[in-house]
């Protein structure tokens, strides 16, 4: 069985590398990846250099708990060492959004819930796909954004070069 993900991207740590990075070992992994737009965002929660943050869609036949553990394998092979505390730079950050309509709270919870929070990984996905739904919502994601208080966090579009 095949199924769809939602993946939130963020460095701020020799950003353009590692976002580039995050494209290529998704699309190594998964199948039928897509990625956003990049966003430039304060960081959030401690005083940092600006993130870079995007979203990933992307297709698989692994299983949720796999989903997970590939993730994290990315991260660590990108620098993330997992026992720093929650809000500090980060080399890799890659956040399962979603995990088809699944709601549960392990391996990890889904539907993250910074999806309705942040406007780091709420206009990626709108921009990404706008007319997905939200698994617990059930309103698409650019009605989302559209109710969310935009002048709460700033974005900057990246026009990001893919090719190094």
């Amino acid at each position: 069985m095949t199924h769809t993900l939602l993946i939130s991207i963020g460095t701020n740590i020799n950003r353009a590398f590692h976002v580039r990075a995050a494209r290529k070992a998704l699309e190594a992994v998964f199948e039928d990846v897509k990625v956003s737009d990049v966003y430039e965002s304060e960081a959030v929660g401690f005083d940092g250099e600006a993130f870079y943050n995007l979203v990933a869609s992307a297709k698989t036949t692994l299983d949720l708990y796999s989903v997970c553990t590939v993730l994290k394998k990315i991260e660590s092979a990108n620098g993330r060492k997992h026992n720093e505390k929650k809000f500090c730079s980060r080399t890799l950050d890659l956040d399962l959004l979603t995990y088809d309509d699944v709601c549960t709270e392990k391996p990890t919870v889904l539907p993250r819930e910074e999806i309705l929070f942040n406007a780091f990984v709420l206009l990626p996905l709108a921009n990404l796909v706008p007319d997905w739904h939200h698994p617990q919502k059930k309103q698409s994601y650019q009605a989302l954004w559209q109710a969310f208080d935009q002048s709460s966090q700033q974005l900057k579009p990246i026009n990001f070069n893919w090719s190094p």
